[in-house]
């Protein structure tokens, strides 16, 4: 049993600056079974809070857009879970956490449909990429206000196709949005930067 002070708890649903959501409870028990790095927890939870952000946006402005909103949720909560077994990634850079993520949830029970951001979510390019991989994506950007341009413009032409609008509309809206979410990028960065890449004690 942790102990409710203890920094991956902190990381995963303690007090935060900006205020982040905490993140879902099937995700956070999975961590703490695994025993994952802080600061990965805390990146985790950072990327999710921004995904619910964009989704919300996403159904307002495009309510005939179809879409898996829990699935982009939880792509964002897990896409970067390969690195429990890759920490050196979490400072380091590197893709192999990619597949190994994925391989990872498939073990621990999660559906091949849920379990596929931890491997998709640096493949946005990849033409058979769906609205849900883009928004996975595009969250795990600009949590730090990363702008890519292609993936960006996926977004837009995604977008575009759903409303009947013109793209450079959806452009305006999506270049709004974006800068709106990336405002606290160096208060989210800070917060992910307070904790550890020593692997917790697992459960």
């Amino acid at each position: 049993m942790t102990s409710p002070l203890d920094p991956l708890s902190r990381a995963l649903d303690g007090p935060s600056d900006p205020p982040l959501r905490a993140l879902p409870p099937e995700v956070a028990a999975l961590l703490r079974e695994l025993g994952a790095p802080p600061r990965l927890a805390a990146h985790l939870r950072a990327v999710h809070d921004v995904a619910v952000e964009l989704v919300e946006w996403v159904r307002g402005r495009c309510p005939d857009l179809v879409f898996d909103r829990d699935a982009v949720l939880f792509g964002a909560a897990t896409h970067d879970v390969g690195k429990v077994l890759h920490p050196g990634e979490l400072v380091g850079g590197g893709s192999a956490h990619e597949a190994a993520g994925r391989e990872l949830l498939l073990r621990h029970g999660v559906a091949a449909a849920r379990a596929r951001f931890a491997a998709t979510h640096a493949s946005w390019d990849d033409p058979a990429a769906t609205v849900e991989d883009l928004l996975v994506s595009t969250a795990d950007k600009v949590w730090k206000d990363k702008r890519v341009t292609d993936l960006e413009d996926r977004l837009v032409r995604a977008l575009a196709e759903a409303t009947g609008r013109e793209p450079w509309e959806e452009f305006l809206a999506v270049d709004d949005v974006l800068a709106r979410l990336g405002a606290d990028a160096g208060r989210r960065l800070a917060f992910q930067a307070a904790f550890s890449t020593e692997a917790a004690p697992p459960r």
